[in-house]
């Protein structure tokens, strides 16, 4: 079971006290640790991450819906992205000293797993599953209210997104990568031109954008890969 000084550190940081244990020790065990303990019959975190991960953009959307009454869409999308994004989630897991407590196989550990960004991500994804499912969304609300949307009310997700280095960021956690943006095609009259352009990651084209100009174009490339991949 998940280590009984993380259940008291929960209790007293955040004023989370889980019903059913096993819900939140299947959230802190990864795959590499199933897969090296099968005799125990365990559980991996990945179908909590899944629904940690709707539970989530729920959660962060209703929150900026309602605080930013008068942005447009296409602002509250950009800042919903950059507070869902990998290098956030990772950083709530770290503040929240969930990487102390997940259960890794050996490979994994030695391998530096503990500080992987995506890891650490999905570890973010799979505790708001395990507590969506034993305490319902209510606690999802009371635990981001301590934990994102004070950063959201700072700032810190307002300014606009560079894309392209989240992609980077993203793509190259497990060993660097080759992108490449492709301008496919220039259009309109000179005063309105538009660029339409695609990114490759390591020859393999995950995303297209449309700008008005080339660099506007690449950053909604990167967008339009990140937002397929992390919908995988």
């Amino acid at each position: 079971m998940v280590a009984s000084e993380f259940v008291s550190e929960l209790r007293q940081r955040y004023g989370i006290e889980f019903k059913d244990l096993s819900l939140l020790d299947e959230a802190f065990t990864h795959s590499s640790y199933v897969n090296e303990h099968k005799e125990l019959g365990l559980k991996d975190n990945e179908r909590l991450e899944f629904l940690g991960d709707a539970v989530l953009e729920l959660t962060v959307s209703d929150y900026l819906y309602r605080k930013f009454p008068d942005r447009p869409e296409g602002d509250l999308t950009r800042m919903r992205s950059a507070a869902v994004r990998t290098r956030a989630f990772s950083g709530f897991s770290k503040e929240a000293h969930f990487d102390r407590y997940i259960k890794l196989g050996k490979g994994e550990e030695r391998a530096g797993a503990r500080t992987r960004l995506t890891l650490l991500e999905d570890l973010f994804e799979a505790f708001n599953g395990a507590l969506y499912l034993d305490q319902g969304r209510e606690a999802n609300i009371k635990f981001a209210k301590q934990i994102i949307f004070p950063k959201i009310d700072a700032g810190e997700f307002s300014a606009d997104m560079d894309h392209k280095t989240a992609l980077q960021e993203y793509v190259q956690q497990d060993g660097e990568v080759d992108i490449e943006y492709h301008l496919l095609a220039e259009t309109g009259p000179a005063h309105a031109r538009q660029f339409q352009v695609d990114v490759a990651v390591d020859g393999t084209v995950l995303g297209s954008g449309i700008g008005k100009n080339k660099k506007a174009a690449e950053q909604a490339a990167a967008d339009d890969a990140l937002t397929k991949l992390r919908a995988k």
